[in-house]
């Protein structure tokens, strides 16, 4: 079957929603089109988000201010993967220290999970979440516990939050102080673990070749990007043929300059170089300068 031909028949669509749908108070242009699209061929999505900050009803108030509508059942976040993780793993009865907001600490509280602010407790684990409450003092009672040995899990890899004006440290550059400062490093729940793709799916009874999954970042979102293996061109030229005039980016598996002079020929927007730049096999100045002459 043609690769665009397997797009189509894609059943479950998982949608990022920070720097993928929105932008702060910004619904992106064409956003709600796509959503209407998507239903009206029969299609469901779902929106997937490691920020744990906030739960499923204030995105849901965020999106219909948006001009989109949405129901709480729409929406899996990376505390809902916390929650099937901790009950997965026999967890579900263990004390836990949670650096992260009051909205989290009540989605995790409601779950019948047990919380405690109290470091001298006889804590079993440290949970880090995207704390938008951080205090110095909840960093402190994380090193105490993390160097008394509790288990140490975190709900997000992501360094940073999209804003605005630029970016906030997230979740993953939290834990990155806290490793230079005990040496742990924590059991990451959300993407790019497939754990959350696979409770969507398991809620909708779809399976993964029905599923794909849209967002913005390498490292999270779009983490099988980076095999290297080459890119779609096939894909991206009956891209052009089929919807002229949009602007494509190209990512995935980019790997030759060759590939790059290939995409600007049939008229490619731009080409995301994710791990053939971090690894050298592409550089940056002579990619630019190729693709400029």
């Amino acid at each position: 079957m043609p690769d665009f031909a397997r797009l189509r028949a894609k059943r479950l669509f998982l949608l990022d929603l920070d720097g993928t749908l929105y932008l702060d108070e910004r619904l992106f242009d064409g956003a709600a089109d796509f959503l209407r699209a998507i239903r009206s061929r029969g299609g469901t999505y779902r929106f997937l988000t490691n920020n744990s900050s906030r739960g499923a009803e204030s995105y849901v108030e965020k999106l219909r201010r948006l001009g989109v509508e949405a129901e709480t059942s729409d929406f899996l976040t990376s505390v809902d993967a916390l929650i099937a993780h901790l009950h997965a793993q026999g967890m579900a009865e263990k004390l836990l220290y949670v650096c992260g907001t009051q909205s989290m600490k009540r989605q995790l509280t409601q779950a019948g999970l047990r919380l405690t602010d109290d470091r001298d407790a006889a804590v079993d684990a440290l949970v880090m979440g995207f704390d938008t409450e951080l205090t110095f003092q909840k960093l402190e009672d994380a090193c105490i516990l993390l160097n008394r040995g509790a288990d140490y899990l975190a709900t997000n890899p992501d360094w940073v939050c999209p804003t605005w004006y630029g970016f906030v440290p997230d979740c993953g550059s939290v834990c990155e102080m806290l490793f230079r400062a005990t040496g742990r490093r924590p059991y990451v729940i959300g993407k790019p673990r497939p754990d959350m793709a696979r409770l969507a799916m398991a809620h909708g009874g779809f399976s993964a070749e029905e599923t794909v999954l849209l967002g913005d970042r390498l490292y999270t979102d779009i983490a099988c990007d980076g095999a290297m293996k080459g890119t779609n061109l096939a894909l991206y030229r009956q891209l052009a043929k089929e919807v002229p005039g949009v602007a494509i980016t190209a990512s995935g598996g980019i790997s030759s300059e060759k590939e790059l002079l290939e995409l600007e020929e049939m008229g490619t927007a731009a080409a995301i170089l994710g791990k053939s730049l971090y690894t050298g096999a592409l550089d940056l100045g002579r990619c630019v300068a190729l693709v400029q002459k």
